[in-house]
């Protein structure tokens, strides 16, 4: 499907989470395991396991829970950056809609507290699906990111309950 420039949209979601940064990045950056705060996914299997420690060009299979559009999804890990608090996602298959989406996701302790706030900044490209407008497309895919940032809003105060050993 070849795709030209006004057939793509792009979107940014920023969330502020109460949590420090280094609790949100370890739950955030397990690409093995997005099911921990992405509620729409139901199961994760790793198809590939990508080079070195980061595992970059890992590519995962994931099951979707039922109701929602498409069953799969194939994505691929294009970034790991545990320095700078980088994740890049692409997505390579699956039986929905987002096309040729792709993702970046940037965590940062917040400035007006930064032991206690974190800010997740996800922004995305991807095809406008035929039949839809940019404006749906758009107002679709930010719902189902801040839906998962709220989620892992409250894994992670859930946590911060916990010992740190947990």
């Amino acid at each position: 499907m070849e795709s030209s420039k006004q057939n793509r949209c792009r979107s940014t979601v920023v969330e502020t989470i109460e949590a420090p940064l280094p609790l949100v990045w370890s739950i955030l950056r397990r690409f093995d395991k997005p099911q921990a705060y992405q509620r729409f996914v139901k199961s994760c299997t790793i198809r590939y396991e990508g080079d070195g420690e980061k595992g970059e060009g890992s590519v995962r299979d994931l099951t979707m829970v039922s109701g929602v559009p498409g069953d799969f999804s194939t994505e691929r890990l294009d970034e790991l950056d545990d320095e700078s608090h980088v994740m890049v996602v692409s997505i390579i298959d699956g039986n929905h809609r987002l096309v040729n989406f792709r993702s970046k996701t940037t965590v940062v302790a917040s400035p007006e507290d930064e032991a206690e706030k974190t800010v997740v900044v996800e922004s995305y490209v991807v095809d406008v699906p035929e039949g839809n407008s940019e404006e749906d497309t758009i107002l679709f895919v930010d719902t189902v990111i801040r839906y998962n940032l709220v989620s892992l809003a409250t894994l992670t105060k859930k946590k911060m309950g916990q010992p740190k050993y947990d």
